[in-house]
Parts: structure tokens; C-alpha cells; sequence
């Protein structure tokens, strides 16, 4: 469970790693050039498949990487490919175990995904530690990629500062100038409060109001009441999973949505407004990085996605897909699983596929790419199942994810 002292986990957790030094089991590394380690390349995702996350990362997400390697036809330089997907019940100890016994006695070569800001600040560290490739397509925290990056890890799908860049600077282009916070009591929801504070304050906006909430509250309506109360043009959601959802359906409810005041989902997923219904967000502003009825080669994959899992995908499982494609044609590309020769092989080819067009992962190992503005429809305009988003902006990844300049990243040379 997530609790508001995910840092001093974190602390006390890394602590315990760099006394362990990365002289374990895992820590041996194939030359460049030498093939894959141990006859198999395996893969493993970290994730909520059973609790207030699972929907959006979960089985789907675990599909999308079973899909990306079946369409790779299931080997690489020979070798066999397996997909390893445990779930970490929302338990940052039980993340960074799970990792660890996967690449200290399993000799897992990388890993696709940790959902959970607080799970993947562990698990991102371990991994450095043994000098293995971590990938983040669920957590959202910019400082996963900021002040707390590290040399193995990519920032896949999107973060906190791109959701803020989006969602906050196109609705204050619109004249919504005044906004009040709902935000979990979390590292998560801390970041992408204060990221887009940042972002409408420095473009002239207030910030009239906060209120922030313990992980899986359920009743809102306090929360929602001093919203409503606030007169603020804009109430932003700085929460996700069943909290997210639970604030929308009572804002609903309490006959806020639709209503004068523009609610945004600064985590919102379109999994979510398939769960909630057209009806009950209808009006809401998101970021997303992936939109599955896009062009036709999103709805091809993401009808075939939808065959297995009996849902339309969400960006942070595209990205999955997306990512771990990338990391096996790096593989064949280096003709080597050895981190830093794959690795490099990453870095230096751009990601271009349905899910991201010459997108490439910068110095702090952020991948760069476009963030789309959306706006639920109203029942009305749908025309047919998961005709759910209507294009607001195209928000270009440099402005999204912000200038390398700004980095606290050590990585990052100024």
C-alpha cells in the first residue's frame, strides 16, 4: 500500500542496495557483440493487476507485451523470448522483491514495466544497481526521469510535466485562468499538482484552492464541495485508479459534470471514461500520448488488442507494446542482450510506429514525442463503441516534456 512516506521507503531501500553493491548474482554482463546471455532473453512487468490500478495497466498491459514479442515471432538472435508479469499489490517491498529475485535468480534481462510511482523509484534503482534496463510506460512522476533518474532506465510514455504541459497550457489558452486541486496524498499526486501549478502560474493563472486526499479514499464530496465552492474555472484531478474514478462519478452525481466549471483528468485514461460512461465525463480535458482511433494503423493493432483483452487500449499499454519492440529490435540491432550495447542501440534509433512518430529518448531517458489535448464527448456525438475523444491540440513533444536545460537529472551535463 502507498503511503505518504513513499521517499523514506525509497531512502531506506537504496540504502540497504548499495551496501549489497552491484557484485550479485545479477550483476555479470555478456560482452557486446557475444549473443544473448544464458541461451533466452526474458522480460518482466511489474504491475497492479488486482487493485485500484489495474485497469489501466494490469492484463492489458501484460497482453500488449505478450503481443509485441509474438509479433517478433517469439525469438531474437535465436534465442527464445519469455514474458515474466507478477503483481506487487501496490507494495513498493514487495516491487523491489519481485525485482530482485527476478534478476539476481532468474537472470531476467529487463524489465517493460513497474506501475506505481513508489514501486518503480525502487525498482528503477535496483535495476541500476545491477545494470539492467528498466523501461516506465505506467508511472507517471516526472522525477522518476528528474532529480531520481538513472543511467538504465526510459521514461516511456508520458509524465507528469508533459500531462501539465498539455492539459494545463491548452485549457489557459482557452481563457480557463483560475483552478482548484483534488490531489492523493502521494508522491504521484504531489508532482503533478505541482507540475501543472507551475505551469498555470507561470502563464498568469490562480490557483484558487487544494485539496488533497488519502490513497483509496472513497467519499469525495467534502473534497468536491470546496471545488464547487472555489468558483474556479478549472478543477483538476490530481489522482488515478478507483480515486479517480470515484471523484468523477460523485461530481456527477452532486450534478457538477456536466456544469460551469471544466473538470480535468490529469491521469485519466480512456479505460476510465469506458468504465465510468460517455454520460458521467462527458466534457472532461485529458492528455493522452495514444489515441486508438487515431489513423488506421492504431485502430489495426488496437483491434487486435481489443480481441484478446475485450477492451480498447489505453496509452500507457500501447506504449508497452510499443517499448518493448523497441528493446528487442535493439537486441537484434546490437546482436547482444549486453545492457550498455542495447541500451545505446535504443538511444540512437528513433521510435516510429503507431504509437510514436521520430520520437527519440533524450539524455535524462525521457522518450520525446507529441501529447494530444482531448475532450470527452458528449453521448450525442459518439457515433459508434469507443468513439469516446475528440482532438483539442497537438502539443509538440518539445513543448510537452519541457527543455533539457530545466533537467535536475545528474545524467544531464548543463
Amino acid at each position: 500500500m502507498r503511503t505518504s512516506k513513499p521517499l523514506a521507503l525509497f531512502t531506506g531501500a537504496i540504502a540497504a542496495l548499495l551496501l549489497a553493491g552491484a557484485s550479485g548474482p545479477g550483476a555479470a554482463e555478456t560482452a557486446p557483440g557475444h549473443g544473448i546471455s544464458d541461451g533466452v532473453v526474458k522480460i518482466g512487468l511489474i504491475l497492479d493487476m488486482s487493485g485500484p490500478y489495474s485497469e489501466v495497466t494490469g492484463a492489458g498491459s501484460a497482453a500488449a507485451a505478450k503481443m509485441a514479442v509474438e509479433d517478433f515471432g517469439g525469438r531474437v538472435l535465436g534465442a527464445p523470448i519469455e514474458v515474466l508479469v507478477a503483481d506487487h499489490g501496490n507494495d513498493p517491498d514487495r516491487a523491489l522483491s519481485i525485482a530482485r529475485d527476478w534478476i539476481d535468480n532468474q537472470h531476467l534481462d529487463a524489465i517493460m514495466d513497474v506501475s506505481g510511482t513508489s514501486e518503480a523509484l525502487l525498482v528503477q534503482r535496483f535495476a541500476d544497481v545491477r545494470h539492467k534496463i528498466v523501461v516506465l510506460n505506467a508511472p507517471q512522476a516526472a522525477r522518476l526521469s528528474n532529480e531520481s533518474c538513472t543511467a538504465t532506465a526510459i521514461h516511456y510514455v508520458s509524465n507528469t510535466q508533459s500531462s501539465a504541459n498539455t492539459v494545463g497550457a491548452g485549457l489557459m489558452r482557452q481563457g480557463a485562468n483560475t483552478w482548484f486541486f483534488i490531489t492523493v496524498d502521494y508522491s504521484f499526486g504531489y508532482d503533478l499538482e505541482r507540475d501543472t501549478m507551475a505551469v498555470v502560474e507561470a502563464r498568469g493563472g490562480k490557483v484558487l484552492g487544494r485539496a488533497r486526499h488519502p490513497l483509496n479514499t472513497h467519499d469525495f464530496r467534502s473534497y468536491l464541495a470546496r471545488a464547487q465552492e472555489s468558483k474556479a474555472k478549472v478543477i483538476a484531478l490530481a489522482n488515478g485508479g478507483e480515486n479517480l474514478e470515484d471523484t468523477i462519478r460523485q461530481a456527477y452525481k452532486l450534478g457538477m459534470i456536466p456544469g460551469p466549471q471544466i473538470f480535468a483528468g490529469l491521469a485519466l485514461r480512456i479505460t476510465g471514461v469506458n468504465s465510468l460512461t460517455l454520460n458521467t465525463t462527458q466534457g472532461m480535458m485529458l492528455a493522452e500520448s495514444f489515441y486508438w482511433d487515431t489513423d488506421e494503423a492504431t485502430r489495426s493493432w488496437s483491434r487486435r488488442f481489443f480481441e484478446r483483452v475485450k477492451l480498447m487500449p489505453n496509452s500507457l499499454q500501447a506504449g508497452v507494446y510499443s517499448s518493448t519492440t523497441h528493446y528487442l529490435r535493439a537486441i537484434a540491432a546490437a546482436g547482444s542482450d549486453d545492457t550498455d550495447a542495447v541500451l545505446g542501440k535504443m538511444r540512437e534509433t528513433p521510435v516510429d510506429d503507431f504509437f510514436a512518430h521520430g520520437a527519440r529518448i533524450r539524455a535524462d531517458g525521457v522518450l520525446v514525442h507529441d501529447i494530444n489535448l482531448f475532450q470527452v464527448k458528449a453521448p450525442f456525438e459518439s457515433n459508434y463503441p469507443w468513439d469516446y475523444l475528440k482532438l483539442v491540440a497537438t502539443i509538440p513533444g518539445s513543448e510537452a516534456f519541457g527543455s533539457l536545460k530545466d533537467s535536475k537529472c545528474p545524467l544531464v551535463k548543463q
